[in-house]
């Protein structure tokens, strides 16, 4: 078996609960800019992170199957808050701040670094860290960072790429490759990888039953 090999299609079942969880309400509750304004941890949280420009609100528009649900832009940096999304009653998707370089000063750059460090740390309800990756260049020097204080904190992440509509399958290949030797090195890093693209819907149903699934 290939270590960190791609997620297998789901079987029908998991489909549909993961169909059903986000064609019911998918509502965003708030925006936190400190520990402090945390909602109440009373259910499972799905968290979302990746550097600057990654994709994070394009694939959770397409999870929810809307086109404005969270704000994406072109511009890095945009996230600044931790902004959670309710799925129903049953959970939280959480869309973190994006990290690496951002179009902001320093000092708030600093400031909301901080606060994803402490969300990861620090929360209970926390089921798992979606790793957002872009499949035209894999993890970078600077995805290092965060998923050496995923494994510090012992919160599972599991490596989605985004943008595979982007790439050939000859390049897809080779960042796969890159991806899974990077990852060996990683102890919380869940043994499974998923291929995604917002804009061709590729994997998007897959992402859709293993959040279900920890939901």
């Amino acid at each position: 078996m290939i270590p960190f090999a791609e997620a297998p299609p789901p079987d029908a079942e998991a489909l549909e609960r993961g169909r059903r969880l986000f064609a019911g309400p998918v509502d965003f509750v708030k925006g936190v800019v400190a520990m402090s304004g945390l909602p109440p941890a009373d259910r499972p949280e799905v968290c979302v992170a990746g550097r600057s420009n990654v994709g994070k609100s394009s694939l959770i528009n397409a999870l929810a199957g809307r086109k404005a649900l969270a704000r994406a832009s072109n511009t890095p940096g945009r996230t600044q808050e931790v902004n959670f999304f309710a799925l129903g009653g049953a959970a939280y998707l959480v869309d973190l701040p994006g990290y690496g370089f951002a179009e902001a000063p320093l000092a708030v750059v600093a400031r909301w670094q901080a606060l994803l460090k402490d969300y990861l740390q620090g929360r209970p309800s926390l089921r798992r860290c979606l790793a957002l990756m872009d499949a035209r260049h894999g993890i970078k020097a600077v995805d290092h960072d965060i998923l050496e204080l995923l494994d510090r904190a012992a919160v599972t992440f599991q490596v989605v790429l985004t943008k595979a509509d982007k790439v050939g399958p000859r390049d897809r290949a080779r960042v796969l490759d890159q991806v899974r030797a990077a990852l060996a090195t990683h102890p919380a890093a869940f043994p499974e990888i998923v291929v995604t693209s917002s804009e061709t819907g590729e994997g998007i149903p897959t992402l859709r039953a293993l959040v279900a699934g920890l939901a």
